[in-house]
């Protein structure tokens, strides 16, 4: 195979799987808590026909070797944990993280999950869960004939009950926070897991250990920014395209070389 066939081949790889990570950004724009994503890119190995440093004579050497580059690949995707805008709703069970930190989610295996997502509601048990029903994480049950629900900004969640005008306390909403929050598992419903590259995590009362604080009554809207992915998508298209051309070149080159043997 022509070698420029082989790079751009890997260029076009690349570039497609650069638009996948755009397109899901995009479709992501309205939802509540989303991390937009980036690829990463690395060249390949070079194949090397002249060392630089090589000696050339009795008393010289190359300035400059002579590599040859055989193209690219996507090596990661990335999590771009940036807090994005805050967004008041006045519903009492939503709940915004104004910083670092995730709420802790109970999956159905039992295993804790974490998420930036703050649309909490109650299900049939009075529990408080996410919209899909999993359980949140300290557990937190509330009494019956609730007239108002309080959650602090240090994650404190307060009731009052029946015709009492007096607050009582019902639990606490913890946060938990990780060295390398790019290294959590994504694993969809606004979920993502622990692995060893995320490190364990550090579970506090929000404002503390580095978390940030609880707003009720607001949402984290997508940190997905629709123009500028609009630009990184034309940047794509232009990319894939370019590597497209250098098929179609190198092609044209082998024809006239077969032509005119």
């Amino acid at each position: 195979m022509h070698g420029a066939l082989h790079v751009a081949t890997t260029g076009m790889s690349a570039q497609d799987t650069n638009l996948k990570v755009i397109s899901n950004n995009l479709a992501n724009v309205s939802t509540v808590g989303f991390k937009k994503d980036r690829a990463v890119f690395e060249d390949l190995l070079y194949q090397t026909r002249r060392q630089a440093g090589a000696e050339s004579g009795a008393d010289s050497q190359l300035p400059s070797g002579l590599q040859t580059g055989v193209g690219v690949r996507t090596v990661a995707t990335q999590k771009m944990f940036s807090v994005g805008d805050i967004q008041v709703t006045n519903e009492s069970f939503d709940v915004a993280i104004t910083g670092p930190g995730f709420l802790q989610i109970v999956q159905p295996d039992g295993n804790i999950a974490y998420t930036r997502n703050g649309q909490l509601g109650i299900d049939g048990e009075n529990r408080l869960v996410t919209p899909e029903g999993f359980l949140v994480e300290p557990a937190i049950t509330l009494p019956d004939q609730v007239t108002s629900f309080t959650v602090s900004v240090d994650g404190t969640v307060s009731v009052t009950v029946g015709g009492s005008q007096t607050p009582q306390q019902i639990g606490v909403l913890e946060l938990a926070n990780f060295v390398n929050p790019q290294g959590l598992l994504p694993v969809g419903q606004n979920l993502f897991t622990e692995t060893p590259a995320s490190g364990a995590p550090t579970v506090a009362i929000p404002g503390t250990e580095g978390t940030g604080l609880l707003k009720q009554g607001a949402l984290e809207t997508s940190n997905v920014n629709a123009v500028e992915e609009l630009v990184n998508m034309i940047q794509t298209q232009r990319a894939y395209e370019i590597n497209s051309k250098v098929i179609s070149t190198a092609d044209s080159m082998l024809q006239y070389v077969n032509q005119n043997l």
